[in-house]
């Protein structure tokens, strides 16, 4: 059995959990599992992390770390855990670049005390919100975070020559000097860090890293960022060694995927069907570039390779997305050409359920909205009987965040095939996905929590009055919505990790 160490990005399920319920204790048995090999993985993580704003015990993490990784064969570590506590904390921390460098400084110790062990590492180029919320940033960000973000944006087009007029002076007056210097520092530190991570790659002691891009945008102040990282990757000739792109939170478990395709030996293919011709030219929102651009790196990144052909592939991955501008979830239905007439949705369901029949492994992204599921997709899927079908299923948060967990399933479905763990990680997305980011969060937002006395960012606690209604009406989706399986499953647990309405945490199981 192979030990792969886990520090994840914080405590979030999605973090926390996915790459665990996905990875631990793998059973090869797949198309692609070496007949002559025992590669069962056990997966090491840390009993506690932080809460939210309040960071992780970055002493107990060095000490976990140290005890876990003597006889390790691969880490998968997060670098903002490991340097603040999380990743929130990372944008509310005071340490200064010096105390952050003496942290990092562990990852030379892992790899002397165990030559064998291979790093994969991550490390977010710190996001600037659009919008005014203190929910994961700074207190000042309920004030100003919308001109703190269009200040960047101005700044980065000034640098580019662009015209600009009076409105970047007008905002300096706006927004408290302290507050733009107190962000500012704060991301010069983490950009410092930033770039000695890439020192770690250059001098071998980190053996894969990936900077991925949270809530990324064309102009602004991460994007600053990101063209200093990404001249230096060039200028050091770490193209091959780093990648970057946008995303987070799917991230443990591409560099998971990646891991054990190292360990195999392996490099499967992977063949794109896309719902609609336009959609690998659109940019999803939340992201930088072109959807077919992102899709080369979470491929790249997971160890795998694109291939033009189908039959050449060991695994399709049915990408949903519109011809256009990609919509929230909660706007469903919609009924605009993006999505009704240059995207086929029926083609995109009979394409796969075609390939399913030849015995072809297809996972499926459905990145069609942002933060939810195409519920036309499900309604689709459930219609045929294929829900159980597939190699995996996505359909949350960001693009890029349901692309790599749908890659990530798929390519473990190849090694494993259809296994008590996939089949429950696969019922969980299609509750949390199409159930509660589609239908459930928005029902229980507008109709539930103010006659309960809360909101959106405050249902109270963890487990209590918010996460039973959503249980109960989570019971209702799978009922009437995933009919073709609603006997087998059983929603076991429904928890609000962060006492908010944007994430839940489930356990379910889908009964043989």
């Amino acid at each position: 059995m192979k030990k792969i160490v886990l520090l994840p990005l914080d405590e979030r399920p999605c973090n926390y959990n996915f790459p665990y319920k996905l990875f631990n204790k793998n059973r090869n048995t797949g198309a692609l599992a070496p007949s002559n090999m025992d590669l069962d993985f056990q997966i090491i993580k840390p009993d506690k992390l932080g809460d939210k704003k309040t960071p992780a015990n970055t002493m107990e993490i060095q000490k976990f770390l140290k005890e876990s990784c003597k006889d390790a064969d691969g880490l998968v570590i997060s670098i903002d855990t490991l340097a603040y506590g999380g990743l929130i904390p990372s944008r509310l921390h005071h340490s200064s670049a010096e105390e952050i460098r003496e942290r990092l400084e562990i990852i030379k110790e892992l790899k002397k005390d165990n030559e064998k062990l291979k790093i994969y590492a991550f490390h977010c180029i710190m996001r600037c919100p659009k919008y005014s919320s203190n929910d994961e940033e700074p207190d000042y960000y309920e004030e100003c975070g919308a001109e703190i973000h269009k200040i960047g944006e101005l700044e980065h087009k000034a640098r580019l020559g662009m015209d600009i007029g009076k409105e970047l002076d007008d905002l300096y007056k706006k927004v408290k000097s302290q507050y733009l210097e107190d962000y500012t520092g704060r991301r010069k530190v983490n950009l410092s860090l930033n770039l000695l991570s890439l020192d770690y790659v250059k001098e071998g002691y980190i053996d894969f890293l990936i900077i991925p891009q949270d809530d990324s945008a064309k102009y602004g102040f991460t994007a600053m960022d990101q063209e200093i990282v990404r001249e230096k990757i060039t200028k050091e000739l770490l193209q091959d060694q780093v990648l970057m792109y946008p995303g987070a939170d799917e991230v443990a478990m591409t560099l998971l995927t990646r891991v054990i395709n190292n360990l195999n030996g392996r490099t499967p293919n992977i063949y794109i069907k896309y719902a609609s011709i336009h959609a690998p030219y659109i940019i999803p929102a939340y992201e930088d570039r072109s959807l077919g651009e992102t899709l080369k790196y979470q491929i790249m990144a997971a160890g795998c390779m694109q291939t033009e052909s189908s039959p050449e592939a060991d695994l399709i991955l049915a990408v949903s997305a519109p011809a256009g501008e990609m919509l929230e979830a909660s706007a469903q239905p919609v009924k605009n050409q993006n999505y009704c007439v240059e995207r086929n949705l029926t083609e995109f369901v009979l394409y796969i359920e075609e390939q399913l029949k030849k015995g072809k492994a297809v996972t499926i992204g459905d990145n069609a909205f942002a933060n939810g599921a195409d519920l036309e997709l499900i309604a689709l899927l459930n219609k045929r009987n294929l829900l159980m079908k597939v190699a995996g299923y996505a359909g949350w948060n960001t693009s890029s965040n349901t692309l790599g967990t749908a890659i990530s399933q798929g390519v473990l479905y190849l090694y494993r095939n259809d296994c008590k763990e996939h089949r429950d990680f696969l019922v969980e997305r299609y509750i949390e996905d199409a159930g509660y980011c589609g239908v459930v969060r928005k029902y229980i937002t507008e109709h539930k929590l103010e006659g309960l006395g809360m909101n959106y960012f405050d249902v109270k606690e963890s487990n209590g009055i918010a996460s039973t209604l959503i249980r109960e009406m989570l019971q209702e989706f799978v009922d009437s919505k995933l009919s073709s399986i609603a006997e087998k499953v059983c929603i076991n647990q429904v928890y609000m990790p962060w006492r908010r309405m944007f994430e839940i945490g489930i356990d379910a199981n889908y009964k043989i």
